[in-house]
């Protein structure tokens, strides 16, 4: 996603497969955050446009962007994809993180996480735009956020289901 505000809107009006999503501003972060779920109940945090976390309806990361790198589950393991281009074509890296590294991407998304939930609990945030405009999205992510492990797990698979 890109830092741009015209780019955020474009997420917020045509991330289609977030059935229920909202854009909102929070005091202690300096790009605007949408979070946004799909149809089957799985979410998605986008933190500006870095770091963006993807969770299933199990609450279990699936994907993330993170620091400029692309990281998904495979195996219950997270994996790191890197773009590296040569002269000639872009190779994709792959490299599966040891435990620690995990552990840590983890504890660096649940921090963020809680400070949102804390953010939301305390009323201390402002809605930008939310759709579909009816939905009460904002309750939707607190309880999201409040019935989330103080240890995330990470998924078998990227996918959102």
């Amino acid at each position: 996603m890109s830092r741009r505000k015209s780019d955020r809107e474009d997420l917020l009006r045509e991330a289609t497969a977030l059935v229920e999503r909202a854009e909102l501003q929070i005091p202690d972060e300096n790009e605007p955050i949408v979070v946004g779920f799909r149809s089957g109940g799985s979410a998605s945090f986008f933190f500006g446009a870095d770091p963006v976390y993807q969770f299933n309806a199990a609450r279990e990361f699936r994907r993330g962007y993170i620091d400029g790198l692309l990281y998904k589950a495979e195996h219950r393991q997270i994996i790191c994809l890197r773009r590296e281009r040569g002269a000639l074509e872009v190779a994709l890296l792959r490299t599966e993180l040891k435990t620690e590294e995990a552990q840590s991407l983890l504890r660096q998304a649940h921090h963020r996480l809680m400070e949102l939930e804390k953010a939301l609990s305390r009323g201390s945030f402002a809605v930008i735009g939310q759709v579909p405009a009816q939905s009460d999205v904002i309750s939707r992510i607190k309880n999201w956020l409040a019935e989330m492990s103080p240890q995330i797990k990470i998924a078998q698979a990227a996918n959102a289901r």
